[in-house]
């Protein structure tokens, strides 16, 4: 079993209630178990949300609780992106999860780049790094 960012499949779980639709990941994954998955709906966040960053640090920072994640109108999501990431981590168990392909630059998801402060800097997502301290091979689309 695979996981894969449900916003690569064409489900509008985007903070704008759109998709990131990848027609060549979704033909390469045809004959593959996946289980599609938003770490910010598992969260609780609704769809459409406002656009939301890490303030400082990146995901680890997040999760040790030095950071936090805040939208565009101020309003700590924290504790929504810590809860999507603990139920995607009850995933990984429950499935076996050994690999996941992720949705480049979000503050969830994000693997190596994300934005800090509306500004794209070094760094993993919040889910991204629990997954990374899983162990589980990380592909960034």
């Amino acid at each position: 079993m695979i996981l894969v960012s449900a916003c690569l499949l064409g489900l509008n779980c985007r903070y704008d209630g759109q998709s990131k639709v990848n027609e060549p990941l979704i033909s390469s994954l045809k004959s593959t178990n996946i289980i599609p998955f938003c770490p910010e709906q598992l969260g609780g966040l609704p769809t459409p949300r406002y656009r939301a960053w890490i303030t400082h640090g990146d995901g680890k920072d997040v999760l040790e609780g030095r950071s936090w994640v805040v939208n565009e109108v101020d309003t700590d999501v924290t504790a929504q992106f810590i809860k999507g990431t603990a139920e995607t981590e009850r995933l990984v168990t429950l499935f076996n999860i050994k690999k996941a392909y992720l949705k480049s630059k979000s503050p969830s998801c994000g693997v190596e780049k994300i934005y800090r402060n509306k500004k794209l800097v070094t760094g993993n997502g919040v889910c991204a790094t629990m997954l990374l301290q899983k162990n589980i091979k990380l592909i960034s689309v």
